[in-house]
């Protein structure tokens, strides 16, 4: 992978997983890395075991629940005010065999 250095990268399902690895991965080649997460307190503790290996990481964690979008507006209006661009959206949150559920706007 190349140098990063410039680029803002948001993982989605970033606190474990291969959405972890992802952010570990990116954050070594210098991006600017958003860890999108449901839990912020996961998402924080995410980033601290990442930051111990790698001192220089740049990593925020913000809030992100895809399934309500209240809260998808909300991670799109702090996003807007905090950034100027955004070069890689990397969508892994997924849930695989649950049972039948709708979210908070009935999809």
């Amino acid at each position: 992978m190349p140098d990063l250095k410039g680029k803002t990268i948001i993982v989605t399902g970033a606190n474990s997983g291969l959405g972890f690895e992802a952010v570990k991965a990116f954050a070594q080649k210098n991006a600017n890395v958003i860890l999108a997460s449901r839990d912020m307190y996961r998402g924080e503790q995410a980033r601290s075991r990442i930051v111990k290996e790698h001192a220089s990481a740049r990593i925020d964690v913000m809030q992100l629940d895809l399934g309500d979008l209240k809260l998808i507006r909300s991670f799109t209006d702090m996003f807007q005010k905090q950034y100027d661009r955004l070069d890689v959206l990397l969508n892994n949150a997924g849930i695989m065999w649950r049972p039948y559920t709708e979210t908070k706007d009935g999809f």
